[in-house]
């Protein structure tokens, strides 16, 4: 029986429990054993020799967004057969300091993530840029675009004579690309006094100017707050890391049935499909016109998020994204590899 180990610096975090933690059940179907492990963000090389049993008996292990130095990925490649380098963020920069900065970079970083794609036989990235950025080391790529199991969500059920509300949901670090919106929220809220604006996160904004609706993180918060808005957004700066990030708001939007508005950045523009899932914006003018055009008539939400749903489902599906992962686990594992 094959075995799978799967390594994540913290195995509760929303990228490992969407990417890594939604393939057990899949693998373990297919006759895999599988174990998850969490690996320590310092300590190099240790980490890789406390573990070198485990990795031994690994058919496959995969590395979730975990870059190792040169010489720890020569050690992991001695203990683990075959290895798989999983990531969906642009992990070989750091997110900026500041809104409009560019993203901190060092080589120190570059250098681990290229070691690490040199070391694998596969690299998994959740997009298309990510893939591009890991082309230049790896020997293999496949793009595995994040997935959501679209079935517990609820369609908005929201209404043209309920206040308009725009949705956002992210963490709390993600809060500053809000500030983006800000001055086209403050000027619709000015025509429109009912607008709100619902917050889903564990931190909130303080806007005067704009009406502010708190709702406190949690898996079922989250989806009936979706369930009861109009649209979705998702501002974001044009820099290194943002051009790495997985559109993976939009993608709750979207099994909610929202129509979209979003920064044309990176994953974003693939998400969004302009004029038929929603719409793109890149200052505040076209933030303040696509939001308007959407607050006004309920047909044109209705008919985007329609299309954005359909759109979800035939590329962003949990089970196409389970299939061609488990497929790839295989193909590792295949006498003709």
């Amino acid at each position: 029986m094959p075995h799978a180990t799967l390594l994540g610096y913290r195995l509760d975090q929303p990228s490992f429990r969407y990417r890594m933690l939604s393939l057990v059940g899949p693998l373990e179907a297919a006759g895999w054993t599988v174990r998850l492990e969490s690996f320590p963000s310092g300590r190099y090389g240790v980490r890789t020799w406390e573990r070198r049993e485990l990795l031994r008996r690994s058919s496959v292990a995969v590395l979730h967004q975990i870059k190792l130095s040169g010489a720890e990925a020569r050690l992991f490649a001695a203990f683990a057969s075959r290895r798989i380098f999983d990531f969906d963020d642009a992990i070989y920069v750091r997110k900026p300091r500041h809104l409009g900065e560019p993203a901190d970079d060092s080589w120190w970083r570059r250098r681990k993530f290229a070691a690490t794609c040199r070391s694998v036989d596969v690299v998994a990235a959740g997009n298309e840029v990510l893939a591009a950025a890991a082309a230049p080391y790896a020997r293999r790529i496949v793009t595995l675009p994040t997935a959501l199991d679209a079935s517990i969500y609820r369609a908005t059920s929201a209404t043209q004579d309920e206040p308009p509300t725009i949705a956002w949901v992210g963490n709390p670090e993600n809060l500053v690309y809000l500030e983006m919106l800000r001055p086209a929220l403050a000027r619709l809220a000015a025509r429109h006094p009912a607008l709100r604006l619902r917050v889903i996160c564990s931190e909130f904004p303080d806007w005067p100017e704009v009406r502010i609706e708190q709702v406190q993180w949690s898996p079922a918060a989250e989806i009936a707050a979706l369930a009861g808005a109009h649209i979705g957004v998702m501002p974001l700066t044009d820099d290194e890391w943002a051009r790495g990030k997985c559109a993976f708001k939009l993608l709750q939007y979207m099994a909610a049935s929202l129509p979209c508005v979003a920064s044309p950045v990176g994953a974003n523009a693939e998400a969004v499909i302009e004029g038929r899932t929603g719409y793109h914006a890149r200052d505040a003018s076209e933030w303040e016109y696509a939001l308007e055009r959407l607050i006004g008539s309920a047909e044109l939400r209705a008919r985007l998020g329609a299309a954005g749903r359909a759109h979800l489902d035939s590329r962003y599906g949990l089970q196409s994204y389970q299939t061609r992962y488990v497929a790839l686990f295989q193909s590792l594992i295949s006498p003709k590899r």
